[in-house]
């Protein structure tokens, strides 16, 4: 739940993002606003990481994350004092720019936007781009980049400071780029992330691009029924889906 605070007692929250497509405890594809909740659940927990923050005493941009149960009960597990690598999703969804008021509450500005002005419109959707290899178990692919080509259009966002002659080293993060696409409706999002990963070409290095589109076929993912569990349950079936020939894909 993003929730932002400003000097002068003001509190509010931006709605859910669902992280639970995860390898290795880590978020490899976001979502918001979240298939697995409801209006009504979303608001809940929205009042309670305000109240969270506010019995805190927490000023300026942060990120409250709760675990959700299968009987829609939800546990607050941490808090992430700022704005995270997914939170183009919810500048998408919400129209409001994160970092932006980020910074104004950093300078003791007070808040934009009242919780009643709030509207989530449509659903986004990211995919990590990673420079690694999926089928060998997520080794890393270090390596440079020999030619690079980032998808667009209407919907499509790429955040990413890679170029071509870009060298990729083993020694940090695997991250490369962020995918994020924005629609009507989730079913649209989705499509809109496949055309945009198929359009996205990377060269010289190996990434989870493939994987990502693997994931994006899954019955199961189109559905929303997933959890954080959902890698572990389905690699050698998303492998399989990588290799399968091209006419069979």
């Amino acid at each position: 739940i993003q929730v932002l605070a400003d000097h002068h007692g003001n509190i509010i929250h931006l709605g859910d993002r669902d992280c639970s497509m995860q390898r290795r405890s880590q978020k490899i594809l976001e979502e918001a606003v979240s298939p697995a909740t409801n209006s009504q659940l979303r608001q809940q927990m929205g009042q309670a990481a305000v109240l969270l923050a506010r019995k805190a005493g927490y000023r300026g941009a942060g990120t409250v994350e709760f675990l959700l149960a299968p009987d829609q009960q939800f546990y607050f597990m941490e808090m992430n004092t700022r704005i995270q690598v997914e939170h183009p999703i919810t500048e998408a969804v919400t129209g409001i720019n994160l970092v932006q008021e980020q910074i104004r509450l950093a300078a003791g500005l007070p808040l934009t936007y009242s919780q009643e002005q709030i509207r989530f419109y449509g659903h986004a959707i990211e995919c990590r781009i990673n420079a690694e290899d999926p089928i060998h178990d997520f080794r890393p692919s270090p390596g440079v980049v020999s030619h690079l080509q980032f998808p667009g259009g209407i919907g499509v966002r790429v955040d990413s400071a890679l170029y071509q002659g870009a060298a990729i080293p083993a020694d940090y993060d695997s991250l490369i780029a962020k995918i994020i696409v924005h629609a009507p409706s989730r079913a649209e999002a989705i499509t809109r992330m496949r055309r945009a990963l198929m359009e996205c070409v990377i060269g010289g290095i190996q990434t989870n691009i493939d994987y990502h589109l693997a994931i994006l076929r899954e019955p199961s993912f189109i559905r929303g029924d997933y959890d954080i569990g959902y890698i572990d349950q389905h690699h050698q079936e998303l492998i399989h889906e990588i290799n399968k020939p091209i006419q069979e894909a």
